[in-house]
């Protein structure tokens, strides 16, 4: 293998879904989760975002409409990840799916950054997350990063909303 190195500026740009349901996926990721609808392909695909870029998602029905989810144990995406800007962005988005009782399929403080895991309709995972200040971002000995998880302090959490 050669030393090539993507940029460092490198960032992932969008995602794309096949869905089951264009109208229900824009309720769980507009109505619920936020994002803004940009524009809409028919009634097969809508291009969602936030803050008016192009779109960070895409929805689309074109070999998914009615559809089921894949296998648990099969091969594929396991969730995507959604950075926000800060931990207080967290703990009301946090309080938004409390308040409609949306399942979480799980929550963690991993040192560098704290989120909380859930599933969209059909079935793709969905990390929300805030990156701690890298100042505080847990060291071993050597110098190199020391992830883990942890779970996370719901309650500290939720007093960012205080």
């Amino acid at each position: 293998m050669d030393s090539f190195k993507i940029p460092a500026e490198t960032r992932i740009g969008h995602v794309h879904f096949k869905v089951s349901d264009i109208r229900q996926s824009l309720d769980f990721y507009c109505g619920l989760l936020g994002f803004e609808l940009i524009t809409t392909y028919g009634d097969d695909a809508a291009f969602i975002s936030a803050g008016g870029y192009h779109h960070h998602i895409g929805l689309n029905t074109w070999m998914s409409k009615n559809g089921s989810p894949p296998p648990r144990n099969t091969t594929g995406l396991f969730h995507t990840a959604i950075l926000l800007p800060t931990r207080k962005d967290l703990a009301i988005l946090l309080h938004r799916l409390r308040d409609v009782n949306y399942p979480l399929t799980g929550a963690a403080d991993h040192g560098v950054s704290e989120a909380i895991y859930l599933n969209d309709p059909d079935q793709n995972g969905v990390e929300l997350y805030w990156d701690k200040p890298k100042a505080e971002w847990p060291t071993k000995a050597d110098g190199s990063l020391d992830m883990y998880t942890r779970p996370l302090d719901f309650n500290d959490l939720q007093n960012e909303l205080a």
